[in-house]
């Protein structure tokens, strides 16, 4: 975690109870959008592909985590507390978990084809080829604070 990121996690816990584990992050293709939707309230979701945790080695995360939001500056914006993990095929994910995700025209479809498009490229990163049943770590997250 950068020393901004730091900063504004101690600065929003002076005084109180402060958890001990937190992770500062980026959402995806563009940091900044899918970060103000948070912000605006619109974005409550967001899912990765369970290989990248694997291949990471890295924990998955759990309900009442905290994540520092970054913008595409890695400079912090917000800061979010998961409330639901599932592990689901990206293809029994429902409309409902993808309308929350908040992006584009907030439907299904555009869901849809943005992750195909995103989890295609990453996975040819890597080596591997996208399959619709491609096990997704769903996440729910209530936004606690805004820089």
């Amino acid at each position: 975690m950068n020393k901004a990121a730091q900063q504004y996690w101690n600065d929003f816990w002076e005084g109180k109870d402060k958890p001990e584990l937190v992770d500062a992050w980026q959402f995806g293709d563009d940091p900044d959008y899918l970060a103000q939707l948070v912000i605006d309230g619109i974005k409550t979701a967001t899912c990765s592909g369970y290989v990248f945790y694997e291949l990471e080695n890295a924990p998955l995360p759990k309900v009442d985590d905290y994540s520092i939001l970054l913008n595409s500056k890695d400079e912090p914006v917000a800061i979010i507390r998961t409330v639901e993990v599932t592990i689901q095929s990206m293809n029994e994910v429902p409309e409902e978990f993808a309308i929350a995700e908040g992006e584009g025209d907030r439907t299904y479809q555009y869901w849809r084809d943005v992750h195909v498009k995103f989890f295609t490229e990453e996975l040819r990163k890597i080596g591997r080829e996208f399959s619709e049943d491609m096990l997704l770590v769903c996440e729910r997250f209530k936004l606690i604070d805004v820089k």
